[in-house]
């Protein structure tokens, strides 16, 4: 009688485990990874906004100079462009606002920017980290209550030399 209510407190525990292994830590996991990528993808339209600014300034273009270029419509359909006046940018800068700035400072603000979202990459990658070890915590912790071996099964050998 002891043994079976020890067994289905025993199974109680797994089942706790097993809910938090997988309602919990798995979701905050995916969660983390996703924001992670969601960063990595601005910090590629950032790259590509660095590289057209400095583009533009290699071009040597004069005061009244006119840029022509090519402009994504969406889904890889482009049309020409006119650009009266590359001087001046406008930059989006969160929230649907644009700001509109020299090169220069575009250039400063893209370098800012940059710096900081590299750092939130960086913690969304530690936390991602704990996140993975506390998982691997918790199914060994699950294998040690459900008896299961963690190392690889060894053949045990006899011993020729005695």
């Amino acid at each position: 009688m002891a043994k079976e209510s020890e067994r289905k407190e025993l199974e109680k525990k797994i089942t706790r485990y097993e809910t938090h292994l997988n309602e919990v830590l798995r979701k905050d996991l995916e969660k983390c990874l996703e924001l992670r990528d969601k960063i990595y993808t601005e910090q590629a339209e950032f790259l590509a906004l660095r590289n057209s600014i400095t583009t533009i300034k290699e071009a040597g273009l004069k005061e009244n100079e006119t840029l022509h270029t090519k402009v994504d419509l969406g889904c890889n359909f482009y049309c020409q462009a006119e650009v009266e006046s590359p001087q001046r940018i406008m930059v989006a800068v969160g929230m649907g606002f644009f700001l509109e700035m020299t090169l220069d400072e575009a250039l400063q603000y893209v370098s800012r920017k940059e710096k900081e979202l590299t750092e939130k990459a960086e913690e969304l990658t530690t936390q991602s980290i704990n996140i993975k070890a506390n998982i691997k915590l918790v199914i060994c912790g699950l294998k040690e209550l459900q008896s299961i071996s963690t190392e690889p099964s060894r053949q045990q050998f006899r011993d020729v030399f005695s």
